[in-house]
């Protein structure tokens, strides 16, 4: 059977044409790339991808299929997804499914056979922009017209679109917490986009997580006793996620606090800093972060498109941002292009990072931050 052909248009006007695999139909979104060599389902299923249309830069994708335990969440989240070739056959006795069989069944259009360094070398070049993939409408001209016209990511938020209805217990997708490493602690997680993975490393330091809908109010957190709270990764613009902005405020110095990749930026803006929109982000497996504490240089995995502005803050002499909660040091950089990419509040227990330690994809360098979270409740690492 032959593929229907399809299009992958950008909002400056460059249009790729390839062929179609996965759903017949169209989509927009913001266009992104990532460079990673594997992980390709958990990036499908990452919720931090919701309303972007993912480059994979690696030329082929949908080896080793895929299966019902690797996913991020219940269902794919990318808005489309392009690959220079998709893999017919799934080479894995792990696999469920085609990597065109998850697309299709979830509704996605990927489109294959189109030069996906070109695109990335694009959106490095002009940055992440506005985009489309159809099979519906092949007009170049008139596709593009409409890309122009769809939502961009600024002002963007969507967080509440992909955060759960209603609060649950981690145990019941991940497990029990493991009670081997001492006793366990009770963790409120604010779900903005949240991946099983975190769940999971959570559980493996003997945490008991709770997660709540993106909008829970701080004070039924706050009336719930427990010993930290966690805020997660996920999509949008920072700065529009105000209700989350609003309740790391309210609960900075009441509880321990950690944050990861928009949860950083949330805790940045509720310290009174401020985000701005990278020219094409991080998202891959491959950035290395440089922790100041020990000079250690971590490899690290990324999905961010937003990040804190270091410039937010008065300094001290010692280089320490000045906020109204106290002292903030900003503990880790990116040794690729120096954006900032952790905090750690010093009078108050609370700090994040940019960057993804639960690394689903990707290496496990920064596991240890959920230990230090650990610690920060009162238990040893």
């Amino acid at each position: 059977m032959t593929a229907p052909p399809a299009l992958l248009a950008l909002e400056d006007g460059t249009v790729f044409q390839g062929t179609a695999f996965g759903a017949e139909g169209e989509s927009f979104g913001e266009a992104v790339f990532n460079t990673g060599m594997a992980g390709y389902q958990e990036v499908l299923t990452d919720p931090s991808y919701a309303g972007q249309i993912v480059t994979m830069t690696a030329p082929q994708q949908g080896n080793y299929g895929v299966n019902d335990e690797d996913p991020e969440s219940w269902r794919v989240q990318v808005a489309g997804f392009a690959v220079r070739e998709a893999s017919r056959r799934a080479s894995s006795w792990r696999a469920q499914a085609t990597l065109a069989e998850a697309l299709g069944g979830a509704g996605v259009v990927g489109i294959e056979g189109i030069d996906t360094r070109a695109v990335t070398v694009r959106l490095r070049t002009a940055g992440a922009m506005r985009a489309g993939v159809s099979t519906v409408d092949l007009d170049p001209a008139s596709f593009v017209e409409r890309v122009r016209a769809a939502d961009g990511m600024a002002g963007a938020d969507l967080a509440r679109t992909v955060s759960t209805a209603r609060a649950y217990e981690a145990s019941d997708l991940v497990g029990p917490p493991d009670a081997t490493v001492g006793p366990v602690f009770r963790v409120a997680a604010y779900d903005f986009g949240m991946k099983r993975n975190i769940l999971r490393r959570l559980a493996a330091c003997g945490i008991a997580t709770t997660v709540f809908p993106a909008a829970t109010q701080p004070a039924e957190i706050a009336a719930g006793g427990y010993d930290g709270v966690f805020l997660s990764n996920g999509p949008g613009d920072p700065a529009a996620t105000t209700y989350g902005i609003a309740a790391t405020r309210e609960l900075l110095g009441k509880v321990p606090i950690f944050g990861i990749c928009l949860g950083s930026q949330l805790l940045g803006l509720a310290l009174g800093g401020r985000t701005y929109k990278m020219p094409f982000g991080h998202r891959g497996v491959n950035q290395p972060v440089r922790d100041l504490a020990t000079g250690n240089v971590e490899i690290t995995s990324h999905n961010h498109g937003f990040a804190v502005d270091p410039r937010s803050w008065d300094r001290d002499a010692d280089g320490l941002a000045l906020t109204n909660y106290g002292r903030v040091s900003l503990s880790h950089w990116n040794l690729n292009d120096g954006t900032l990419e952790g905090m750690r509040c010093l009078d108050v227990p609370a700090f994040a990072v940019q960057y993804h330690p639960e690394a689903a994809p990707g290496p496990h360098d920064a596991r240890y931050l959920f230990d230090e979270f650990r610690t920060a409740m009162g238990g040893s690492a």
